[in-house]
């Protein structure tokens, strides 16, 4: 018979301790696998399984193969779409980085008094659920009885335009500036927060003013953060949705149905009833949003290798 020393027993419990490790971290993860396989991989391979039919009059629902994506890319009101989400976000995207940029820095920088109402101000549009943002705007931009077309008629000047089909899709790019600048400005702030003090000292004994060590300090410190912010907004310009599908309703003689991709997905499936093509337009509306997120990194990465 075996005799079982402590010490022996308290190998046995070390050997043990490496698999109750092992075995641990798979269930930490399940809980998130479950969610990411029901949430986003099912719904993904059904919409994928779906853009392989048509529903027809005379036949129902039939295998067509290919055939959605081949109408897809010569669908003028799809090619549109994209293009006017791709134009939104080379003019909106810098503009709203660089405020982002700049409220950053300058909350960083130490100089502003009462930082914190600062920024939380700036920050509280984020905390505006997008729908009410743009109710609220929509009502601003009016042609009626918004506030800019009551005080131009009473200052008898020409009332501005907003809803116009010329600066429709800049009062968007103003509504989602409003909405994002304090969410980017938080992400930038955040890495600001992360400098060491040492390179702000390192650089204030080689004589650097403020203007320098924000230049070459700051800036290179935050290339990682604004990359972040970058694709963040390379996806949610090409889905924007709320804003135009709201405004639609007081302006639908310049945004149709089709004015973003995204929306003309969505009015397909549920105005149109036409679901298995507006699975096709939503898979390559994503395989956009891929490619110039792929782009986006591709140049980082470039700009990055010397």
């Amino acid at each position: 018979m075996a005799v079982t020393t402590p010490s022996t027993a308290e190998g046995r419990s070390r050997a043990a301790r490496p698999r109750r490790h092992r075995s641990a971290g798979p269930l930490f993860v399940a809980p998130f696998l479950v969610l990411f396989v029901l949430l986003f991989l099912a719904p993904l391979g059904y919409a994928a399984y779906l853009s392989l039919f048509q529903t027809r009059l005379i036949g129902g629902t039939v295998f067509v193969g290919l055939d959605n994506y081949v109408q897809a890319f010569g669908d003028s009101q799809f090619l549109h779409g994209v293009g006017r989400v791709a134009l939104f976000f080379v003019v909106q995207v810098p503009v709203m980085l660089l405020l982002a940029l700049l409220f950053a820095l300058a909350l960083d920088s130490g100089l502003l008094r009462l930082s914190r109402v600062i920024r939380l101000g700036i920050f509280v549009p984020y905390a505006v659920p997008s729908v009410v943002a743009a109710l609220m705007w929509g009502y601003l931009y009016g042609p009626d009885f918004g506030p800019f077309a009551q005080l131009s008629r009473n200052l008898d000047l020409p009332v501005p335009a907003f809803l116009s089909e010329g600066w429709m899709l800049g009062s968007l790019a103003n509504i989602v500036t409003w909405e994002f600048v304090g969410y980017n400005m938080i992400i930038l702030y955040a890495a600001l927060r992360t400098v060491p003090q040492e390179l702000y000292e390192a650089a204030a004994m080689d004589g650097a003013g403020g203007w320098r060590i924000a230049w070459s300090v700051k800036l290179p410190a935050l290339r990682p953060a604004l990359l972040l912010t970058l694709l963040f907004s390379v996806i949610g310009s090409f889905q924007l949705f709320n804003e135009p599908n709201l405004l639609m309703k007081i302006a639908p003689d310049v945004i149709s149905s089709s004015y973003t991709a995204n929306l003309y997905a969505y009015s397909l499936a549920f105005t149109g009833q036409q679901v298995n093509y507006a699975a096709t337009v939503s898979f390559l509306l994503g395989l956009v949003i891929v490619i110039a997120s792929y782009g986006v990194l591709l140049t980082a990465n470039r700009r990055r290798t010397p």
